[in-house]
């Protein structure tokens, strides 16, 4: 995950745009009940180590997301994979720090979205911190302040509607190389980086609803589903 849009307030339901940016080649699976021990929890699935990237439990409405900071300390051996943070997270709350051992693991930002609080951790690979976001449009980065996209983006997705105007956003703009895009492509040595998947979360306690594309840049529409608890 590189960028997370979320709006709260007290009179709506959590609003939450994922943007997912990874290696091209890597493949995964779209968002749904993947973990047999979390059978209400929904997400998209990374097939190399089995977590994912954004998590929603659906009797709560919770919706937890990763960002990787790469430019943080890089993870030691047999640590734990940054893709579990999301399930916990999702599935435990703020108290997901009681289930996953920290020491070694790879820098990242956590990113709790609830009916009542938007909270976020960072992990540097020593020290983690911990931030309650008030009401409003948040716009939350891998690359943190350093790639601007906060703030070239945050008015936009303040004043647009929720999802079409979201969508919209980031529909319409080809892959860039550049920090502060929506949609990025970066080619390094052959290899390509680039936003591989997005998606709109409507999580209310009971019900699910997401909106999601592999190519959300372009103008095909984009999926749609919902899930509600034991269905």
């Amino acid at each position: 995950m590189c960028t997370v849009v979320v709006r709260r307030s007290a009179d709506r339901p959590v609003e939450v745009l994922a943007v997912r940016d990874e290696m091209t080649g890597r493949e995964f699976d779209v968002p749904g009940r993947w973990w047999p021990q979390h059978p209400d929890v929904v997400g998209g699935r990374d097939r190399v180590a089995g977590g994912t990237w954004c998590a929603t439990r659906i009797g709560t409405g919770a919706t937890a997301l990763v960002l990787n900071r790469y430019h943080e300390r890089p993870a030691a051996p047999g640590a734990p994979s940054r893709g579990v943070l999301p399930l916990l997270a999702a599935v435990h709350g703020t108290g997901w720090t009681a289930h996953v051992r920290l020491p070694g693991m790879a820098g990242f930002l956590l990113v709790l979205a609830t009916a009542d609080r938007l909270t976020s951790w960072v992990f540097d690979g020593e020290a983690l911190t911990a931030t309650e976001h008030p009401e409003g449009t948040h716009v939350l980065t891998s690359g943190g302040p350093e790639d601007r996209k906060a703030d070239r983006w945050r008015a936009a997705f303040t004043a647009a509607a929720f999802p079409d105007g979201w969508r919209g956003l980031v529909q319409g703009r080809p892959p860039a190389d550049d920090p502060s895009a929506l949609v990025v492509r970066h080619e390094r040595d052959g290899r390509v980086y680039g936003t591989v998947f997005a998606e709109t979360i409507d999580a209310r306690p009971g019900r699910l609803r997401l909106s999601y594309s592999r190519r959300p840049w372009s103008a095909d529409p984009w999926d749609t589903a919902t899930f509600e608890p034991g269905a």
